[in-house]
């Protein structure tokens, strides 16, 4: 029995949007030190599935349950469930004109230090920690003063979005297609930064529609996500497999065994 601490369990959940049902059952356990990654065709549930797991508006739970850290996680606020550790770096990372990436940053450590009742941390902590983490991800430090995403290039704001992560240090990451648009160079430094934030204490659900991202960061399992359901489930030959054969030949094999 594995008795690595249980991050995130997911049954039997399902969800939607605008009335339409996206996710019809899906099951997954995630524990410390794991990376998963799910993989699937355009409309299968990925964003669905990492959009209601940190708590986007819009989307509704219609059942299943969630649980993270031993609490449930749908019960729980967005903005208490990134204070508790839970990261989503977006598939299209937003831009908040007038707010720089620093001031954005200092709010988000100070309200996760709050809510585990610590004190602000003070500008020099602050600072020193920020060029570490810099260095880590391989961060321009011109990005920091500059309003958030504002500006920037795909690869600048996928950069700054692991940026912020490294920052934040989340019990549990969500990757949302953090390798769309990138070219080969931003997409190693992307994965570069995602490894070495990896430890045995936290774990990665990187969401993604090509085999390349896994190429740089190796998954512990691969799961493919079909129809709302993930139908199968691997290790990282998985991937492999889906990128020499398609999507269309899991369908093929869901069609034989039904």
């Amino acid at each position: 029995m594995d008795s690595k601490e249980i991050i995130l369990e997911i049954k039997d959940l399902r969800a939607g949007i605008e009335g339409k049902q996206i996710l019809k059952g899906i099951n997954l356990t995630i524990r410390a030190g794991e990376i998963h990654a799910i993989m699937g065709p355009n409309g299968a549930g990925k964003s669905t599935l990492a959009s209601v797991l940190a708590g986007r508006d819009g989307y509704e739970v219609l059942g299943g349950t969630a649980i993270y850290n031993g609490e449930d996680l749908l019960d729980k606020a967005p903005e208490v469930r990134a204070r508790e550790g839970v990261f989503l770096a977006f598939q299209y990372p937003i831009e908040i004109p007038g707010v720089t990436t620093t001031n954005f940053l200092k709010t988000a450590v100070n309200a996760a230090r709050k809510h585990i009742g610590l004190d602000d941390i003070d500008p020099s902590s602050f600072l020193t920690m920020m060029r570490e983490k810099m260095k880590l991800v391989e961060i321009d430090q011109k990005l920091a003063s500059r309003s958030l995403n504002e500006g920037f290039s795909g690869g600048e704001k996928k950069r700054n979005e692991i940026f912020q992560m490294a920052m934040l240090d989340p019990k549990l990451a969500i990757l949302d297609e953090t390798d769309s648009g990138l070219d080969i160079d931003a997409l190693r430094i992307v994965a570069n930064g995602v490894n070495k934030l990896h430890t045995d204490k936290n774990a990665f659900l990187v969401i993604t529609h090509y085999q390349r991202l896994l190429d740089y960061i190796v998954p512990d399992f691969v799961h493919v996500l079909s129809d709302g359901k993930i139908v199968k489930s691997g290790g990282k030959d998985l991937a492999l497999e889906l990128e020499e054969k398609g999507y269309d030949w899991i369908k093929n094999e869901e069609a034989l065994q039904a």
